[in-house]
C-alpha cells in the first residue's frame, strides 16, 4: 500500500515539474509574447533559440533539462528512504514518463506545450547515465552532419534503448527486458511528438540549424 500511494504522490509531482514550460515563461518574460505564437509555433528550446535568441534559449534548456532531472531524484529519494527500495527502477521511470507528459501537455497552459527531448534528457541522464552519453553522441554527430535538430532528437531516442539493452548486458542487470521496454516508450513517445518534423523532412522542407523558421 505503501509503495502505490508513494507511487502515485510522486507521478503527480514529476508531471506537475513537467508542466512548468520554461520555453513559455521565459518568452514571457523577454518579449512579453506566447511562444506558441511565434516561428514554428513549438513550446521549446529550438523554437526560443531561432525567435528569442541565446540566452533566452539557454534558460530554457536549464530549466525544462532540470525538471526531469528533478522528477526521478524526487522517485528516487522517497523510494530510498521512505518506501525502503532503493532499486524500484520502474518507480522512476513512470515518474520520468509523468514529467514528459506534463511537459507535453501541461496543465498550467491548457494541455499545448513542447515536444519532450530536454525534459527527457534531463530524466534519462539520471535513469542511465552511460547509455544517455551514447544517445547524446548520436544527438551531436546528426546534428553536426544535417544541421537538423530534429533528426539529432529522433536518432536520439532510438539510440537510447538500444544503447541502454547492450550496457545492462555487459552489467549483468535484472529486469532488463522491462527496463528497455520503459525506454522504448518513452522514446517512441518522443518520436510520435515529432510527426510533423517528420513530414517535412520527407518533403524537405525541415529548418536547419542557423536559418530562419519557415514554419
Amino acid at each position: 500500500m505503501l509503495y502505490i500511494v508513494c507511487l502515485v504522490v510522486c507521478a503527480l509531482i514529476a508531471y506537475l515539474f513537467g508542466s512548468i514550460n520554461f520555453a513559455i515563461i521565459v518568452t514571457k518574460a523577454f518579449t512579453g509574447k506566447d511562444i506558441r505564437d511565434c516561428g514554428s509555433k513549438n513550446a521549446g528550446m529550438t523554437n526560443v533559440l531561432r525567435t528569442v535568441g541565446k540566452t533566452p534559449a539557454l534558460l530554457t534548456l536549464l530549466g525544462d533539462f532540470s525538471k526531469g532531472l528533478l522528477a526521478v531524484l524526487v522517485a528516487r529519494l522517497v523510494f530510498t528512504f521512505i518506501v525502503k527500495d532503493a532499486s524500484s527502477f520502474t518507480a522512476e521511470y513512470i515518474c520520468a514518463i509523468c514529467a514528459l507528459l506534463g511537459h507535453v501537455f501541461p496543465v498550467y497552459y491548457g494541455f499545448k506545450g513542447g515536444k519532450g527531448i530536454l525534459v527527457s534528457s534531463g530524466a534519462l541522464i539520471m535513469l542511465a547515465p552511460y547509455a544517455f552519453l551514447c544517445s547524446l553522441v548520436v544527438f551531436i554527430i546528426a546534428v553536426a552532419i544535417t544541421r537538423i535538430v530534429s533528426v539529432g532528437s529522433i536518432l536520439s531516442s532510438i539510440a537510447f534503448p538500444i544503447a541502454l539493452y547492450f550496457i545492462r548486458v555487459a552489467e549483468n542487470a535484472n529486469n532488463i527486458i522491462l527496463e528497455v521496454t520503459l525506454a522504448s516508450c518513452m522514446a517512441l513517445f518522443i518520436i510520435l511528438m515529432h510527426r510533423a518534423n517528420i513530414v517535412r523532412l520527407i518533403k524537405g522542407e525541415e529548418n536547419k540549424f542557423g536559418s530562419k523558421n519557415k514554419k
